[in-house]
């Protein structure tokens, strides 16, 4: 389920706050092989499935910033944040990544709203936890601390 903030109040008040668990998403070759052109990181251990298949990961993994950039869909999916002038990512505190995303693994995001903070111009800046948890893995894939900051539109617009 989505959680909507429709004021700086009600963003601010939610630091704390279990945002839940995102739908599954399959990490497909495909996605891999389009990060990889997209970046220009085709090193072979993400691209190249019959040399990989020689790894101890016995395939390819995703990048571990492919692994982190879908922090931002996950996020879409765990709240949305109406009334908004704009919203924009701020950066991340601390990422790391404990497990590696093999191709053909499912992965989900868990969020917490670690902290949230007035900023000026009726803006809230927001501390989301991410952790991208890999289906029948105790380790995740990512676990990052996402910034964003969300400018409100002035009241009695």
């Amino acid at each position: 389920m989505t959680a909507i903030f429709t004021t700086a109040e009600e963003l601010i008040a939610a630091a704390g706050l279990d945002l839940g668990h995102t739908d599954w998403l399959e990490m497909t070759q495909e996605r891999v092989n389009l990060f990889a052109e997209a970046t220009g990181d085709h090193q072979w251990i993400h691209t190249d499935p019959v040399r990989a298949a020689q790894t101890p990961f016995g395939g390819c993994i995703a990048h571990g910033y492919l692994t982190q950039s879908l922090a931002s869909q996950f996020i879409m999916q765990l709240l949305r944040v109406d009334n908004l002038l704009m919203g924009v990512n701020y950066g991340c505190d601390k990422v790391r990544f404990p497990a590696p995303v093999k191709v053909g693994a499912r992965v989900r995001g868990h969020g917490v709203i670690q902290k949230a903070e007035p900023v000026e111009g009726n803006g809230v800046q927001l501390a989301v936890r991410v952790t991208v948890e890999i289906e029948g893995s105790e380790r995740p894939g990512c676990v990052v601390d996402t910034l964003s900051r969300y400018i409100f539109l002035p009241t009695g617009r």
